[in-house]
């Protein structure tokens, strides 16, 4: 039976196109090839984080108790929790988090472009 595959044209299209490529392929038992572009590490990671945070918070979890988690007890300060790095890196993995959900988990298919 034969598939069609509608592709806008688009500001994604050559995104659209190389996904419906490797879906063909897929389809026809073969290795779909590489990906339109790979994550690095760092930002794998950082979207780990983010995503964790994320579930932490919606669990009701504190940002010191989400930190604790994420980056171990021991680094988390027990004074000066309110001007610590580790809390401000925290409540912006959970900010990431939430803009994921809210969307902007479709900007990970998107190649990145450098603002000029």
């Amino acid at each position: 039976m034969p598939y069609t595959a509608v592709l806008p044209l688009d500001s994604d299209f050559e995104v659209r196109a190389h996904a419906a490529r490797r879906l063909w392929r897929a389809i026809n038992g073969r290795a779909p090839g590489p990906a339109f572009h790979e994550l690095s590490a760092q930002r794998r990671e950082r979207l780990v984080l983010a995503v964790r945070a994320l579930d932490g918070r919606m669990d009701d979890g504190t940002y010191r108790a989400i930190a604790e988690v994420l980056f171990g007890r021991k680094r988390v300060p027990e004074r000066a929790w309110k001007t610590h790095d580790l809390r401000n890196r925290t409540i912006r993995l959970v900010q990431s988090g939430v803009a994921l959900v809210r969307g902007g988990y479709r900007e990970l298919l998107r190649q990145s472009r450098r603002k000029k």
